[in-house]
Protein backbone atom coordinates (compact mmCIF):
# COMPACT_ATOMS: atom_id res chain seq x y z
CA UNK A 1 0.00 0.00 0.00
CA UNK A 2 0.84 3.70 -0.43
CA UNK A 3 0.71 6.48 1.97
CA UNK A 4 -2.26 8.24 0.33
CA UNK A 5 -1.54 11.57 1.47
CA UNK A 6 1.71 11.57 -0.76
CA UNK A 7 -0.03 10.52 -3.53
CA UNK A 8 -2.19 13.88 -3.19
CA UNK A 9 1.08 16.14 -2.43
CA UNK A 10 3.49 14.64 -5.11
CA UNK A 11 1.07 13.01 -7.45
CA UNK A 12 3.43 13.58 -10.74
CA UNK A 13 6.38 11.64 -8.89
CA UNK A 14 3.71 8.58 -8.29
CA UNK A 15 2.81 9.11 -11.97
CA UNK A 16 6.13 8.87 -13.26
CA UNK A 17 7.77 6.45 -10.94
CA UNK A 18 4.51 3.75 -12.05
CA UNK A 19 5.26 4.81 -15.55
CA UNK A 20 8.94 3.15 -15.31
CA UNK A 21 7.14 0.29 -14.29
CA UNK A 22 5.21 -0.07 -16.94
CA UNK A 23 4.27 2.53 -19.80
CA UNK A 24 0.61 4.33 -19.35
CA UNK A 25 0.50 2.45 -15.48
CA UNK A 26 0.54 5.90 -14.12
CA UNK A 27 -2.25 7.02 -15.49
CA UNK A 28 -3.91 5.36 -12.37
CA UNK A 29 -2.61 8.13 -10.22
CA UNK A 30 -6.39 10.32 -11.83
CA UNK A 31 -8.71 7.11 -10.51
CA UNK A 32 -6.93 7.29 -7.25
CA UNK A 33 -7.35 10.64 -6.91
CA UNK A 34 -11.02 10.47 -7.89
CA UNK A 35 -11.98 7.72 -5.78
CA UNK A 36 -10.01 9.51 -2.86
CA UNK A 37 -12.14 12.57 -3.97
CA UNK A 38 -15.37 10.58 -3.73
CA UNK A 39 -13.98 8.85 -0.57
CA UNK A 40 -13.18 12.42 1.26
CA UNK A 41 -16.57 13.93 0.15
CA UNK A 42 -18.75 11.14 1.42
CA UNK A 43 -17.08 11.18 4.66
CA UNK A 44 -17.24 14.70 5.03
CA UNK A 45 -20.68 14.29 4.20
CA UNK A 46 -21.34 12.06 7.01
CA UNK A 47 -19.82 13.88 9.00
CA UNK A 48 -21.42 16.83 8.84
CA UNK A 49 -24.97 14.89 8.77
CA UNK A 50 -23.98 13.42 11.99
CA UNK A 51 -23.02 16.68 13.81
CA UNK A 52 -26.67 17.88 12.35
CA UNK A 53 -28.52 14.99 13.43
CA UNK A 54 -26.99 15.57 17.27
CA UNK A 55 -27.57 19.29 17.40
CA UNK A 56 -31.36 18.81 15.93
CA UNK A 57 -31.94 15.98 18.46
CA UNK A 58 -31.08 18.11 21.26
CA UNK A 59 -33.67 20.51 20.24
CA UNK A 60 -36.57 18.06 19.77
CA UNK A 61 -37.42 17.54 23.77
CA UNK A 62 -37.60 21.32 24.42
CA UNK A 63 -40.05 21.82 21.39
CA UNK A 64 -42.00 18.78 22.55
CA UNK A 65 -41.87 20.06 26.08
CA UNK A 66 -42.75 23.96 25.41
CA UNK A 67 -45.84 22.22 23.22
CA UNK A 68 -44.53 23.65 20.07
CA UNK A 69 -45.59 20.75 17.47
CA UNK A 70 -44.91 22.66 14.46
CA UNK A 71 -41.34 23.08 15.49
CA UNK A 72 -41.23 19.87 17.06
CA UNK A 73 -42.52 18.51 13.16
CA UNK A 74 -39.66 20.61 11.97
CA UNK A 75 -36.72 19.61 13.88
CA UNK A 76 -37.90 16.07 14.02
CA UNK A 77 -37.90 15.83 9.89
CA UNK A 78 -34.49 17.56 9.98
CA UNK A 79 -33.51 14.48 11.62
CA UNK A 80 -34.92 11.86 9.54
CA UNK A 81 -33.49 13.57 6.24
CA UNK A 82 -29.92 13.79 8.24
CA UNK A 83 -30.18 9.64 9.00
CA UNK A 84 -31.13 9.05 5.32
CA UNK A 85 -28.15 11.44 4.43
CA UNK A 86 -25.84 9.76 6.67
CA UNK A 87 -26.98 6.02 5.07
CA UNK A 88 -26.15 7.18 1.98
CA UNK A 89 -23.13 9.27 2.59
CA UNK A 90 -21.91 6.05 4.77
CA UNK A 91 -22.49 3.22 1.46
CA UNK A 92 -20.75 5.96 -0.66
CA UNK A 93 -18.09 6.03 1.30
CA UNK A 94 -17.21 2.43 2.41
CA UNK A 95 -17.94 1.96 -1.83
CA UNK A 96 -15.22 4.91 -3.13
CA UNK A 97 -13.22 3.04 0.42
CA UNK A 98 -13.19 -0.56 -1.62
CA UNK A 99 -12.66 1.10 -4.90
CA UNK A 100 -9.66 2.88 -3.68
CA UNK A 101 -8.24 -0.03 -1.59
CA UNK A 102 -8.74 -2.39 -4.36
CA UNK A 103 -6.57 -0.29 -6.60
CA UNK A 104 -3.51 0.51 -4.27
CA UNK A 105 -3.43 -2.62 -3.38
CA UNK A 106 -3.14 -3.81 -6.92
CA UNK A 107 -0.18 -1.33 -7.97
CA UNK A 108 3.62 -2.05 -7.64
CA UNK A 109 6.07 -0.54 -5.69
CA UNK A 110 8.10 2.95 -6.30
CA UNK A 111 11.56 1.87 -8.11
CA UNK A 112 13.96 4.11 -7.13
CA UNK A 113 16.00 6.60 -9.10
CA UNK A 114 19.25 4.64 -9.22
CA UNK A 115 16.94 1.47 -10.37
CA UNK A 116 17.88 1.37 -14.45
CA UNK A 117 15.15 2.44 -17.05
CA UNK A 118 13.87 -0.45 -19.37
CA UNK A 119 10.95 -3.00 -19.26
CA UNK A 120 12.96 -6.28 -19.76
CA UNK A 121 16.35 -8.13 -19.01
CA UNK A 122 17.63 -6.99 -22.09
CA UNK A 123 17.93 -3.60 -20.35
CA UNK A 124 19.24 -4.89 -16.60
CA UNK A 125 22.86 -3.86 -15.73
CA UNK A 126 25.89 -6.09 -14.76
CA UNK A 127 27.50 -5.59 -11.63
CA UNK A 128 30.22 -7.92 -11.65
CA UNK A 129 31.50 -11.51 -12.60
CA UNK A 130 32.94 -13.62 -10.38
CA UNK A 131 35.25 -16.94 -11.56
CA UNK A 132 36.73 -19.73 -9.68
CA UNK A 133 40.35 -20.33 -10.02
CA UNK A 134 39.66 -23.10 -12.54
CA UNK A 135 36.42 -23.77 -13.88
CA UNK A 136 35.16 -27.42 -12.65
CA UNK A 137 33.82 -28.10 -16.31
CA UNK A 138 36.38 -28.97 -18.71
CA UNK A 139 33.89 -30.86 -21.44
CA UNK A 140 33.96 -29.46 -24.82
CA UNK A 141 30.04 -30.52 -25.43
CA UNK A 142 28.61 -30.66 -22.06
CA UNK A 143 25.49 -32.46 -21.46
CA UNK A 144 22.21 -30.84 -19.84
CA UNK A 145 21.62 -31.53 -16.24
CA UNK A 146 18.28 -33.18 -17.04
CA UNK A 147 19.88 -35.71 -19.36
CA UNK A 148 22.89 -36.21 -16.83
CA UNK A 149 20.38 -36.94 -14.29
CA UNK A 150 18.17 -39.32 -15.78
CA UNK A 151 21.56 -41.24 -17.11
CA UNK A 152 22.43 -41.73 -13.43
CA UNK A 153 18.94 -43.16 -13.07
CA UNK A 154 18.38 -40.87 -10.23
CA UNK A 155 15.95 -37.89 -11.72
CA UNK A 156 12.61 -39.32 -13.07
CA UNK A 157 10.50 -36.72 -14.89
CA UNK A 158 7.89 -39.57 -16.38
CA UNK A 159 6.89 -41.30 -13.26
CA UNK A 160 6.60 -37.95 -11.49
CA UNK A 161 4.00 -36.68 -14.33
CA UNK A 162 2.15 -39.65 -13.94
CA UNK A 163 1.18 -38.55 -10.55
CA UNK A 164 1.41 -35.30 -10.82
CA UNK A 165 1.30 -33.65 -14.22
CA UNK A 166 4.12 -31.80 -16.16
CA UNK A 167 6.59 -29.52 -14.18
CA UNK A 168 7.52 -32.32 -11.25
CA UNK A 169 10.44 -34.32 -10.88
CA UNK A 170 11.37 -37.34 -8.65
CA UNK A 171 14.65 -37.53 -7.58
CA UNK A 172 16.19 -40.78 -6.04
CA UNK A 173 19.04 -42.47 -4.50
CA UNK A 174 22.24 -40.40 -4.38
CA UNK A 175 20.74 -36.93 -5.87
CA UNK A 176 18.07 -36.81 -3.19
CA UNK A 177 20.51 -37.09 -0.83
CA UNK A 178 22.62 -34.71 -2.66
CA UNK A 179 19.48 -32.68 -2.69
CA UNK A 180 19.26 -32.83 1.04
CA UNK A 181 23.07 -32.03 1.69
CA UNK A 182 22.73 -28.61 -0.73
CA UNK A 183 19.99 -27.18 2.12
CA UNK A 184 22.11 -28.03 5.12
CA UNK A 185 25.37 -26.62 3.52
CA UNK A 186 23.11 -23.28 2.96
CA UNK A 187 21.36 -23.26 6.08
CA UNK A 188 24.85 -23.65 8.16
CA UNK A 189 26.07 -21.15 6.01
CA UNK A 190 23.16 -18.44 6.06
CA UNK A 191 22.54 -18.78 10.24
CA UNK A 192 26.31 -20.06 11.62
CA UNK A 193 28.81 -17.49 9.19
CA UNK A 194 25.44 -14.63 8.51
CA UNK A 195 23.87 -14.37 11.92
CA UNK A 196 20.35 -15.71 10.34
CA UNK A 197 18.10 -17.02 12.56
CA UNK A 198 16.41 -20.30 11.36
CA UNK A 199 13.01 -20.98 11.16
CA UNK A 200 10.54 -23.93 10.19
CA UNK A 201 7.46 -21.43 8.85
CA UNK A 202 4.18 -23.04 7.64
CA UNK A 203 3.27 -24.02 4.47
CA UNK A 204 -0.12 -23.09 4.33
CA UNK A 205 -0.71 -19.67 5.01
CA UNK A 206 -3.74 -17.17 4.98
CA UNK A 207 -4.97 -14.63 2.69
CA UNK A 208 -3.86 -11.92 4.52
CA UNK A 209 -0.32 -13.04 4.47
CA UNK A 210 -0.04 -13.05 0.97
CA UNK A 211 -1.75 -9.86 0.59
CA UNK A 212 0.92 -8.56 3.34
CA UNK A 213 3.83 -9.50 1.09
CA UNK A 214 2.14 -8.59 -2.21
CA UNK A 215 1.08 -11.73 -3.79
CA UNK A 216 -2.85 -11.13 -3.70
CA UNK A 217 -4.53 -9.81 -4.67
CA UNK A 218 -3.15 -9.15 -8.03
CA UNK A 219 -1.09 -12.41 -8.68
CA UNK A 220 -3.81 -14.63 -7.36
CA UNK A 221 -3.32 -16.73 -10.90
CA UNK A 222 1.12 -17.47 -10.22
CA UNK A 223 -0.96 -19.17 -6.49
CA UNK A 224 -2.06 -22.76 -5.55
CA UNK A 225 -4.90 -22.81 -3.19
CA UNK A 226 -8.03 -24.73 -2.01
CA UNK A 227 -9.58 -25.68 1.34
CA UNK A 228 -9.04 -29.91 1.25
CA UNK A 229 -7.48 -31.49 3.95
CA UNK A 230 -7.52 -28.28 5.95
CA UNK A 231 -11.88 -27.86 5.66
CA UNK A 232 -13.58 -31.11 4.28
CA UNK A 233 -15.37 -29.21 0.82
CA UNK A 234 -18.72 -31.07 2.35
CA UNK A 235 -17.89 -28.96 5.60
CA UNK A 236 -18.00 -25.64 3.63
CA UNK A 237 -20.81 -26.60 1.60
CA UNK A 238 -22.73 -27.40 4.72
CA UNK A 239 -21.80 -23.97 5.85
CA UNK A 240 -22.43 -21.78 2.66
CA UNK A 241 -26.11 -23.49 2.80
CA UNK A 242 -26.43 -22.65 6.20
CA UNK A 243 -25.65 -19.07 5.54
CA UNK A 244 -27.33 -18.81 2.38
CA UNK A 245 -30.67 -20.01 4.34
CA UNK A 246 -29.88 -17.19 7.01
CA UNK A 247 -29.88 -14.54 4.33
CA UNK A 248 -32.90 -16.13 3.01
CA UNK A 249 -34.71 -15.67 6.27
CA UNK A 250 -33.02 -11.56 6.86
CA UNK A 251 -34.65 -10.54 3.53
CA UNK A 252 -38.03 -12.61 4.18
CA UNK A 253 -37.96 -10.21 7.61
CA UNK A 254 -37.13 -7.09 5.64
CA UNK A 255 -40.14 -7.90 3.37
CA UNK A 256 -42.35 -8.36 5.75
CA UNK A 257 -41.78 -5.23 7.05
CA UNK A 258 -41.76 -3.11 4.06
CA UNK A 259 -38.43 -2.12 5.16
CA UNK A 260 -35.60 -0.95 1.89
CA UNK A 261 -32.52 -3.47 2.11
CA UNK A 262 -29.57 -0.91 3.74
CA UNK A 263 -26.57 -1.59 6.53
CA UNK A 264 -28.89 -0.60 9.14
CA UNK A 265 -31.96 -2.48 8.23
CA UNK A 266 -29.80 -5.64 8.01
CA UNK A 267 -28.84 -4.90 11.26
CA UNK A 268 -32.38 -4.45 12.64
CA UNK A 269 -33.49 -7.34 10.90
CA UNK A 270 -30.40 -9.63 12.19
CA UNK A 271 -31.59 -8.40 15.84
CA UNK A 272 -35.16 -10.07 14.57
CA UNK A 273 -33.72 -13.63 13.11
CA UNK A 274 -31.47 -15.31 15.43
CA UNK A 275 -28.34 -16.43 13.48
CA UNK A 276 -28.42 -19.43 16.64
CA UNK A 277 -31.06 -20.97 14.48
CA UNK A 278 -28.82 -21.94 11.17
CA UNK A 279 -25.56 -22.75 13.43
CA UNK A 280 -24.52 -26.04 14.14
CA UNK A 281 -25.24 -26.80 17.64
CA UNK A 282 -21.81 -27.20 18.62
CA UNK A 283 -21.05 -23.64 17.69
CA UNK A 284 -23.14 -22.44 19.81
CA UNK A 285 -21.20 -21.21 22.36
CA UNK A 286 -18.43 -20.08 19.90
CA UNK A 287 -18.34 -16.42 20.00
CA UNK A 288 -15.89 -16.46 17.08
CA UNK A 289 -17.78 -18.73 15.19
CA UNK A 290 -20.59 -17.07 15.54
CA UNK A 291 -19.57 -13.39 14.71
CA UNK A 292 -18.33 -14.59 11.77
CA UNK A 293 -20.97 -16.19 10.48
CA UNK A 294 -22.89 -12.67 10.58
CA UNK A 295 -20.01 -10.61 9.17
CA UNK A 296 -19.72 -12.90 6.62
CA UNK A 297 -23.70 -12.82 5.79
CA UNK A 298 -23.73 -9.24 6.17
CA UNK A 299 -21.19 -8.60 3.11
CA UNK A 300 -22.57 -11.16 1.32
CA UNK A 301 -25.64 -8.56 0.93
CA UNK A 302 -23.60 -5.70 1.24
CA UNK A 303 -24.26 -5.56 -3.33
CA UNK A 304 -27.85 -5.45 -3.11
CA UNK A 305 -27.68 -2.33 -1.05
CA UNK A 306 -30.56 -0.25 -2.44
CA UNK A 307 -31.64 -3.19 -4.36
CA UNK A 308 -35.29 -3.95 -4.68
CA UNK A 309 -36.43 -6.36 -2.41
CA UNK A 310 -39.07 -8.47 -3.83
CA UNK A 311 -36.36 -9.03 -6.66
CA UNK A 312 -33.34 -9.71 -4.27
CA UNK A 313 -35.64 -12.07 -2.27
CA UNK A 314 -36.37 -14.55 -5.54
CA UNK A 315 -33.19 -14.40 -6.58
CA UNK A 316 -31.61 -15.59 -3.04
CA UNK A 317 -34.68 -17.67 -2.68
CA UNK A 318 -33.31 -19.35 -6.40
CA UNK A 319 -29.81 -20.02 -5.50
CA UNK A 320 -30.38 -21.46 -2.15
CA UNK A 321 -32.47 -23.86 -3.53
CA UNK A 322 -30.11 -24.42 -6.38
CA UNK A 323 -27.17 -24.77 -3.70
CA UNK A 324 -29.03 -27.80 -1.71
CA UNK A 325 -30.06 -28.94 -4.79
CA UNK A 326 -26.51 -29.00 -5.99
CA UNK A 327 -23.81 -32.48 -4.72
CA UNK A 328 -21.24 -29.93 -4.30
CA UNK A 329 -19.45 -26.58 -4.11
CA UNK A 330 -17.08 -25.89 -6.98
CA UNK A 331 -13.76 -24.72 -5.10
CA UNK A 332 -13.58 -21.79 -7.80
CA UNK A 333 -16.85 -20.26 -5.45
CA UNK A 334 -14.63 -20.51 -2.57
CA UNK A 335 -13.52 -16.99 -1.93
CA UNK A 336 -9.64 -16.05 -1.10
CA UNK A 337 -10.86 -15.84 2.68
CA UNK A 338 -11.71 -19.21 3.19
CA UNK A 339 -8.58 -20.56 1.56
CA UNK A 340 -5.67 -21.93 2.55
CA UNK A 341 -3.01 -20.93 -0.14
CA UNK A 342 0.58 -23.18 -0.46
CA UNK A 343 3.21 -20.67 -0.20
CA UNK A 344 4.97 -19.98 -3.59
CA UNK A 345 8.54 -18.79 -1.38
CA UNK A 346 9.48 -18.84 2.80
CA UNK A 347 9.47 -15.04 2.31
CA UNK A 348 5.64 -15.03 2.94
CA UNK A 349 5.47 -16.58 6.00
CA UNK A 350 9.06 -15.08 7.19
CA UNK A 351 8.22 -11.47 6.97
CA UNK A 352 4.97 -12.16 8.29
CA UNK A 353 6.77 -13.26 11.73
CA UNK A 354 6.59 -9.38 12.21
CA UNK A 355 2.79 -8.63 10.72
CA UNK A 356 0.44 -6.32 13.30
CA UNK A 357 3.47 -5.93 15.71
CA UNK A 358 5.69 -2.95 16.83
CA UNK A 359 9.03 -3.86 17.40
CA UNK A 360 10.99 -1.40 20.51
CA UNK A 361 13.99 0.00 19.97
CA UNK A 362 17.04 -2.14 19.58
CA UNK A 363 15.41 -5.34 18.29
CA UNK A 364 16.29 -4.63 14.51
CA UNK A 365 17.71 -5.83 12.37
CA UNK A 366 16.02 -8.80 12.54
CA UNK A 367 17.13 -11.94 9.94
CA UNK A 368 15.50 -15.22 9.78
CA UNK A 369 16.02 -18.10 7.05
CA UNK A 370 14.05 -21.16 6.43
CA UNK A 371 14.45 -24.03 3.75
CA UNK A 372 11.11 -24.96 2.65
CA UNK A 373 9.44 -26.30 -0.59
CA UNK A 374 7.97 -23.38 -3.13
CA UNK A 375 4.82 -23.94 -4.94
CA UNK A 376 4.15 -21.75 -8.31
CA UNK A 377 1.62 -22.97 -11.12
CA UNK A 378 4.00 -20.32 -13.29
CA UNK A 379 1.07 -18.69 -14.93
CA UNK A 380 2.23 -17.10 -18.63
CA UNK A 381 5.21 -19.45 -18.50
CA UNK A 382 4.06 -22.14 -21.38
CA UNK A 383 6.47 -23.35 -23.61
CA UNK A 384 9.92 -22.05 -21.75
CA UNK A 385 12.11 -24.09 -19.45
CA UNK A 386 9.79 -27.61 -20.52
CA UNK A 387 12.95 -29.13 -20.04
CA UNK A 388 14.35 -30.18 -16.87
CA UNK A 389 14.07 -28.46 -13.39
CA UNK A 390 14.59 -24.89 -13.86
CA UNK A 391 11.00 -24.44 -13.84
CA UNK A 392 8.74 -26.79 -11.75
CA UNK A 393 5.60 -26.55 -10.00
CA UNK A 394 7.53 -27.40 -6.89
CA UNK A 395 11.08 -27.08 -5.65
CA UNK A 396 12.94 -25.94 -2.74
CA UNK A 397 14.70 -23.03 -1.38
CA UNK A 398 16.42 -21.34 1.14
CA UNK A 399 15.13 -17.67 1.87
CA UNK A 400 16.56 -14.53 3.75
CA UNK A 401 14.38 -12.33 5.09
CA UNK A 402 15.50 -8.47 7.17
CA UNK A 403 13.78 -6.18 9.13
CA UNK A 404 15.51 -3.08 9.13
CA UNK A 405 14.08 0.91 10.29
CA UNK A 406 14.50 2.75 7.39
CA UNK A 407 16.38 3.07 3.46
CA UNK A 408 19.58 3.57 4.67
CA UNK A 409 19.91 0.64 6.21
CA UNK A 410 17.74 -1.04 3.65
CA UNK A 411 19.79 -0.30 0.98
CA UNK A 412 23.16 -1.70 3.18
CA UNK A 413 21.27 -4.31 3.91
CA UNK A 414 20.67 -5.10 0.34
CA UNK A 415 24.36 -5.49 -0.62
CA UNK A 416 25.01 -7.62 2.64
CA UNK A 417 22.06 -10.04 2.38
CA UNK A 418 23.18 -10.10 -1.95
CA UNK A 419 26.76 -11.16 -0.73
CA UNK A 420 25.37 -13.33 1.60
CA UNK A 421 23.89 -15.40 -1.55
CA UNK A 422 26.81 -15.27 -3.53
CA UNK A 423 28.76 -16.48 -0.61
CA UNK A 424 27.48 -19.99 -1.54
CA UNK A 425 28.04 -19.87 -5.10
CA UNK A 426 31.62 -19.11 -4.25
CA UNK A 427 31.88 -22.38 -1.68
CA UNK A 428 30.94 -24.30 -4.21
CA UNK A 429 32.82 -22.61 -7.04
CA UNK A 430 30.25 -22.07 -9.38
CA UNK A 431 30.96 -19.35 -11.85
CA UNK A 432 28.01 -16.13 -11.54
CA UNK A 433 27.08 -12.34 -12.61
CA UNK A 434 25.22 -10.00 -10.26
CA UNK A 435 22.74 -8.00 -12.71
CA UNK A 436 21.00 -4.74 -11.15
CA UNK A 437 17.31 -5.13 -12.75
CA UNK A 438 15.69 -2.31 -14.49
CA UNK A 439 12.59 -1.03 -13.61
CA UNK A 440 9.95 -2.78 -15.48
CA UNK A 441 11.87 -6.38 -14.76
CA UNK A 442 11.27 -6.11 -10.98
CA UNK A 443 8.94 -8.20 -9.12
CA UNK A 444 5.98 -6.24 -7.99
CA UNK A 445 7.28 -5.55 -4.57
CA UNK A 446 10.63 -4.39 -4.98
CA UNK A 447 12.13 -0.94 -5.10
CA UNK A 448 15.88 -2.06 -6.23
CA UNK A 449 16.40 -6.03 -7.35
CA UNK A 450 19.99 -7.95 -7.62
CA UNK A 451 19.74 -10.78 -9.57
CA UNK A 452 22.34 -13.68 -9.42
CA UNK A 453 22.97 -15.39 -12.52
CA UNK A 454 24.52 -19.31 -12.52
CA UNK A 455 26.43 -20.18 -15.44
CA UNK A 456 25.11 -23.32 -17.06
CA UNK A 457 27.73 -24.84 -19.28
CA UNK A 458 25.04 -26.85 -21.59
CA UNK A 459 23.12 -23.44 -22.28
CA UNK A 460 26.29 -21.36 -22.95
CA UNK A 461 24.89 -18.87 -20.63
CA UNK A 462 23.89 -17.33 -17.14
CA UNK A 463 20.22 -18.32 -15.38
CA UNK A 464 18.88 -17.03 -12.45
CA UNK A 465 19.47 -18.27 -9.15
CA UNK A 466 19.08 -16.10 -6.76
CA UNK A 467 16.78 -12.69 -6.65
CA UNK A 468 17.74 -10.63 -3.34
CA UNK A 469 15.41 -7.34 -3.14
CA UNK A 470 14.74 -4.32 -1.16
CA UNK A 471 11.01 -3.41 -0.33
CA UNK A 472 10.73 -0.12 1.46
CA UNK A 473 8.03 -0.22 3.22
CA UNK A 474 5.80 -1.53 0.66
CA UNK A 475 5.02 -4.89 2.70
CA UNK A 476 4.80 -3.07 5.91
CA UNK A 477 2.21 -0.90 5.05
CA UNK A 478 0.31 -3.76 4.18
CA UNK A 479 1.25 -6.31 7.44
CA UNK A 480 0.73 -3.21 9.60
CA UNK A 481 4.41 -3.63 10.34
CA UNK A 482 6.17 -0.95 12.76
CA UNK A 483 9.12 -0.18 15.12
CA UNK A 484 9.71 2.74 17.56
CA UNK A 485 13.29 4.65 16.57
CA UNK A 486 13.19 5.01 20.29
CA UNK A 487 11.74 4.92 23.40
CA UNK A 488 8.07 6.35 23.77
CA UNK A 489 8.42 8.10 19.92
CA UNK A 490 5.54 7.28 17.86
CA UNK A 491 5.85 3.72 15.48
CA UNK A 492 6.96 3.58 12.24
CA UNK A 493 6.71 1.37 9.38
CA UNK A 494 9.87 -1.19 9.33
CA UNK A 495 11.60 -1.83 5.82
CA UNK A 496 11.15 -5.02 4.44
CA UNK A 497 14.44 -7.46 2.24
CA UNK A 498 13.92 -10.76 0.67
CA UNK A 499 16.18 -12.76 -1.30
CA UNK A 500 17.10 -16.62 -2.03
CA UNK A 501 20.18 -18.00 -0.27
CA UNK A 502 19.87 -19.87 -2.91
CA UNK A 503 17.43 -21.98 -4.98
CA UNK A 504 18.19 -25.64 -3.74
CA UNK A 505 16.94 -27.23 -7.55
CA UNK A 506 18.98 -24.60 -9.66
CA UNK A 507 22.17 -24.86 -7.36
CA UNK A 508 21.70 -28.66 -7.70
CA UNK A 509 20.99 -28.09 -11.53
CA UNK A 510 23.90 -25.97 -12.00
CA UNK A 511 26.23 -28.21 -10.02
CA UNK A 512 25.30 -31.39 -12.15
CA UNK A 513 26.38 -29.18 -15.19
CA UNK A 514 29.43 -27.36 -14.09
CA UNK A 515 30.80 -30.30 -12.16
CA UNK A 516 29.73 -33.61 -14.66
CA UNK A 517 32.68 -35.87 -15.83
CA UNK A 518 33.40 -37.49 -19.47
CA UNK A 519 31.67 -40.73 -18.26
CA UNK A 520 28.59 -38.90 -17.29
CA UNK A 521 29.37 -39.24 -13.23
CA UNK A 522 29.45 -35.85 -10.98
CA UNK A 523 32.39 -34.85 -8.76
CA UNK A 524 30.65 -33.44 -5.74
CA UNK A 525 32.19 -30.03 -4.91
CA UNK A 526 34.41 -30.07 -1.60
CA UNK A 527 32.43 -27.88 0.35
CA UNK A 528 29.67 -31.03 0.30
CA UNK A 529 31.73 -33.70 1.03
CA UNK A 530 31.10 -33.61 4.55
CA UNK A 531 27.08 -33.07 4.21
CA UNK A 532 27.29 -36.44 1.57
CA UNK A 533 29.09 -38.89 3.95
CA UNK A 534 33.15 -37.99 2.60
CA UNK A 535 31.44 -39.29 -0.99
CA UNK A 536 33.55 -37.80 -3.86
CA UNK A 537 31.78 -38.82 -6.98
CA UNK A 538 27.92 -39.63 -7.45
CA UNK A 539 27.71 -42.48 -10.62
CA UNK A 540 25.16 -44.72 -11.82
Amino acid sequence: MFDIRAIRENPEAFRAAWNRKKPELGNVVDDIHAHDAALRTAVTDKQEAEKLRNETSKLIGRAKASGDEAEFERLRKIVADAKDTIEVAGEQEEAARKLLDDLLYGLPNIPLAEVPEGQDEDSNVEQHKWEPEERPCKLKNPKDHADLGEALGMMDFETAAKMSGARFVLLKGKLARFERALAAFMLDVQTEEHGYTECSPPLLVKDQALVGTGQLPKFEEDLFSGIFGVKPIDVFAEGKVRTFHYILSILESLKNVGEAISESSIEDAMKRVDARDYVPVSKHDDKSYYDSFKRLSKLRLEPFWGANIDWTFSKWKDVTEQLVASDSVEAKSIPQSERSWLIPTAEVPLTNIVRDSIMEPGELPKRFTAHTPCFRSEAGSAGRDTKGMIRLHQFNKVEMVSIVANEEEGLAELERMTECAEAILKKLDLPFRRMLLCAGDMGAGARKTYDLEVWLPSQDTYREISSCSYCGDYQARRMSARYRPEAGAKPEFVHTLNGSGLAVGRTLVAILENYQNEDGSITVPEALRGYMGGLKVISA
